[in-house]
């Protein structure tokens, strides 16, 4: 980083947090601030509002590492273990109970994604209309509603506390509700290069999607 970009980032953004402001500039000065983090997460899945399976969300855990742009970790520990890695260029999703690898071109499977918003780059608002929502639950919250028609979410909310992300909630085009919560985010850890690596278990099964 710049000698004059760090001293803007150290003396002007981060008092931008520390005032409470508004929530979009907390995103905005989290990407400007954080090149990589880590963190655990717990995830509750809730069906439509009206479906049967909906008083019973589906819960999970596991943790994360990212490094900014594209480059990520995302790791289902229970109930069953998954794991998802972006290695800047290719996208590979692990199902250990099937021994199943699928790999995506990253480019394509990232756009308009919660994941483009904290792992990508900084041009979040090209692709999303972005405001404020206020304050509940302790956190200051943004709504991201995608721009383009095709997107698998139909509305993005990242609550913000102490300019790092403390939950998110997706909804996506049917009506499903992901709520995610955050736990342990520490910023700009040092990341082994590896860890942005994936190879195949032995005997896995590899279904290439263009």
């Amino acid at each position: 980083m710049k000698p004059l970009v760090h001293a803007l980032v150290g003396a002007g953004l981060l008092a931008v947090v520390a005032s409470a402001s508004a929530s979009v500039e907390q995103l905005r000065v989290f990407l400007i601030q954080t090149q990589s983090a880590r963190g655990e997460f717990t995830q509750r899945v809730s069906s439509a509002s009206g479906a049967r399976a909906s008083a019973v969300p589906q819960a999970s855990s596991g943790s994360f590492v990212f490094q900014r742009p594209g480059k990520f970790r995302w790791v289902y520990a229970k109930p069953y273990e998954q794991v998802i890695v972006g290695d800047g260029q290719r996208l590979f999703l692990y199902d250990k109970d099937l021994n199943q690898v699928t790999v995506k071109k990253l480019v394509g499977a990232l756009p308009a994604t919660p994941a483009s918003i904290l792992f990508g780059s900084n041009d979040f608002e090209r692709d999303f209309a972005v405001k404020d929502t206020g304050t509940r639950d302790g956190l200051s919250w943004i709504e991201a509603t995608p721009k383009a028609k095709d997107s698998p979410f139909s509305k993005i909310e990242i609550g913000f506390r102490d300019g790092l992300p403390g939950a998110m909630r997706l909804t996506d085009s049917f009506g499903q509700v992901s709520r995610l919560a955050f736990d342990k985010v520490e910023r700009n850890p040092k990341v082994a290069a590896e860890v942005f690596q994936f190879k195949p278990p032995a005997g896995a099964d590899v279904l290439q999607e263009n």
